[in-house]
Parts: C-alpha cells; structure tokens; sequence
C-alpha cells in the first residue's frame, strides 16, 4: 500500500521523480514537496483505490502528513469496516 501511495504522488502529484528519494516519512506538507490541493488529489486516489470515503473530520494534517501516515490512516480505516 505505501509504495502505491508513494508512485502515484511521484508520477501523478509531484509530476515527476523529485531531485532526491523520497522516504514515506518525509513531511510532504511542511516540506513544500505537495499543496493542499495535492492531498485532495491523494484523498480523491485513496477514495477511489480503497473503496471508501474519508470524511471532513478525518482530513487532518496527522493523517497526511507522511506517505507512512496515509498508509497507517487507510489501514485503520479498512480494518475498522471489516
């Protein structure tokens, strides 16, 4: 999950590799590395790749912050439906 997390905000909200390896801790939004329009696109990805909907109380910056932290969140919220 985190390395279909990771691809598509290289290929689909970065634009392209950045000029360094980007690690699933890595703030992406204190860095710069990705706006909030960027994470409305990785919730839009994640909405349509894991088959449910996060809600505006769940869109926080705790849950966005690292390619490991959505991983965790989508994790979380996959084991809750079960």
């Amino acid at each position: 999950m985190q390395e279909d997390i990771l691809q598509y905000l290289i290929t689909e909200v970065l634009g392209e590799e950045p000029g360094y390896d980007l690690d699933v801790e890595d703030d992406l939004l204190g860095s710069g590395l990705v706006s909030s329009m960027g994470i409305f696109r990785v919730i839009n990805f994640i909405e349509k790749t894991y088959g449910f909907k996060v809600p505006p109380g769940d869109m926080i910056i705790d849950n966005f912050i690292s390619v490991a932290a959505i991983s965790r969140y989508v994790e979380n919220q996959r084991s809750a439906a079960r």
